[in-house]
């Protein structure tokens, strides 16, 4: 389940863009201004960022500006600025792409899928002897296959595809149940414990993060 974090001040247009996305099955956090969506993203992990310029208190760029330094989700400029100059400055400023207004919201899911997929294009993630292809949704230890179950396949993607980022177990929960398990955080420790028994030998990418959650750490 993709993570969309969509950041605009109006609020009619705000739910008129996420329910684009639920409709394709996205889980949608919703922030009113760029002060907002800086302390969301702080706190969780997102697969993708829609981002307003103009706002209060922080405006788009400035956020855009932060969100790079520290993470290379890929982020959609949505946007009444319809200048070469400031579409350009977002490029600068590490933006995937520029949308205009008014909003096309079919569109906007389609540039959105096309982004997710090129920035999970790793298809395959291997370390040493341990592969995980995103396709196929193969796991394989040391050339034997391993089953996940969908939760557990979920789970390990979602920790892989945030490698070396410290997880909160309510964003796991979030990210791979979604907000019908909300406050069953045993249900993630069960799963991991699960996935690191079938990682066998390279249990040890999942680390334990005291009083956070999990992180998956390669070197």
């Amino acid at each position: 389940m993709y993570q969309i974090l969509v950041v605009e001040d109006e609020a009619r247009l705000r739910e008129f863009i996420s329910l684009y996305y639920k409709a394709e099955g996205y889980h949608v956090t919703e922030a009113e201004n760029g002060e907002v969506a800086l302390a969301l993203f702080k706190k969780n992990t997102y697969d993708l960022v829609v981002l307003d310029i103009m706002m209060p208190k922080i405006d788009g760029y400035e956020v855009c500006h932060q969100i790079r330094n520290k993470s290379d989700v890929p982020v959609i400029i949505l946007t009444a600025i319809t200048t070469e100059e400031s579409e350009l400055r977002c490029y600068d400023l590490g933006a995937d792409d520029y949308v205009t207004k008014p909003l096309k919201g079919k569109t906007l899911v389609a540039k959105s899928k096309r982004l997710l997929e090129r920035y999970l294009k790793s298809e395959v993630f291997a370390y040493e002897h341990l592969s995980l292809d995103f396709k196929s949704r193969l796991l394989k230890v040391k050339n034997e296959i391993i089953d996940l179950t969908p939760k557990e396949y979920e789970l390990l993607h979602h920790l892989i595809a945030h490698k070396n980022i410290a997880l909160s177990r309510e964003s796991l929960l979030d990210a791979v149940w979604g907000y019908t398990f909300y406050g069953q955080t045993r249900v993630v420790d069960n799963h991991i414990k699960k996935v690191r028994q079938k990682l066998g030998a390279y249990s040890f990418l999942i680390q334990t993060v005291s009083k956070v959650g999990y992180r998956f750490y390669v070197q």
